[in-house]
């Protein structure tokens, strides 16, 4: 692989985040920019059982909301800096994961899909029934310190966009750092053939309830930055199917088991839907039309994703400048 393939990818994402505070100064289209990297790196997060592991979550937003929630609660009530609060929810996240992922590994394909599912909407019934400590279905508003950065909190959005970053270059760095194990290998392993991994000798329930945790732990995080980004949380926004469904296509259209894959996924999504936003004045399901439309057209040229389609591109390029020398 040349330095170019290698590094190029890198070097483009520093240069466009470096950029984007400065070209992007309103403070609505840098609030896009913000969300496009949380979409990223919750994709990165999913991408790490749902595509290097092969194994199709749907319930991400369960880990999602214990980030959220646990953070939130803490803060709240005990005044504990949400910093500290996103490690406890990602350590919750982890140990509901693992209790639940013994038993829904046992299941396949949709199946599985189905119990992940399931397990998020038992999740958000809990949490709209409990109204003392988690506000019922109106939710919870967190205080307004504004410029707090121990807290999580500042009026400035670049504030959360550096941190934004910083969380994608961490999830970026995890999900290289997977692939060039052998525990990525491994994982690689059980999602081109279940039964030939187990023939080899591979632990395939071990494998994927690890990759399962982490994946939940860092979702969990993610979960934290939405909540002290939007200072607002309730069961409808943070345990919706929808939300679990979205973090999958970002990944899936960007090309799922690869390592940019959720980050063109989710810079192509985000920036349609706020366009498609725009056109279709806020009209309601015009995001998810477009998700739909872009998946089928995906999937048609190059199931592997964007960045299949665009490394096709590059060979084609590199082809027709040889040719042409």
């Amino acid at each position: 692989m040349s330095a170019a393939r290698k590094w190029g990818p890198a070097v483009a994402f520093g240069v466009a985040v470096c950029a984007v505070p400065f070209v992007l100064s309103n403070p609505y289209t840098l609030s896009v920019a913000v969300v496009t990297l949380l979409y990223a790196y919750l994709a990165l997060s999913w991408n790490i059982i749902g595509g290097i592991g092969g194994q199709l979550s749907l319930g991400h937003a369960a880990w999602f909301g214990i980030g959220a929630y646990t953070s939130t609660v803490l803060f709240l009530n005990f005044g504990l800096s949400p910093w500290i609060g996103m490690l406890v929810g990602a350590a919750l996240s982890a140990v509901i994961a693992a209790i639940i992922g013994l038993p829904c590994f046992r299941l396949r394909g949709a199946y599985f899909a189905l119990a992940t599912i399931a397990a998020t909407m038992v999740l958000r019934i809990v949490v709209e029934n409990t109204h003392e400590w988690l506000g019922g279905p109106r939710g919870l508003e967190i205080s307004l310190l504004r410029d707090a950065p121990l807290y999580f909190q500042h009026t400035r959005k670049e504030f959360y966009y550096a941190v934004a970053v910083a969380l994608v270059v961490l999830a970026l760095a995890i999900n290289r750092l997977i692939l060039r194990t052998r525990f990525g290998a491994y994982l690689t392993a059980i999602r081109n053939d279940q039964e030939a991994a187990l023939a080899l000798g591979v632990d395939v329930q071990r494998y994927k309830l690890l990759a399962f945790v982490l994946s939940a732990a860092m979702t969990a995080i993610g979960g934290t930055f939405y909540a002290q980004f939007v200072l607002f949380i309730s069961p409808d926004k943070v345990f919706g199917v929808g939300l679990s469904v979205q973090i999958a296509v970002v990944c899936i259209i960007g090309g799922r088991g690869t390592v940019w894959g959720p980050v063109l996924g989710a810079v192509l999504l985000l920036l349609g839907e706020e366009v498609a936003r725009r056109v279709t004045g806020g009209m309601v399901g015009a995001d998810m039309l477009l998700y739909g439309l872009i998946l089928m057209v995906v999937i048609a040229v190059e199931p592997r994703g964007l960045v299949a389609i665009l490394g096709r591109l590059a060979k084609r390029s590199a082809a027709g400048t040889g040719r042409a020398a």
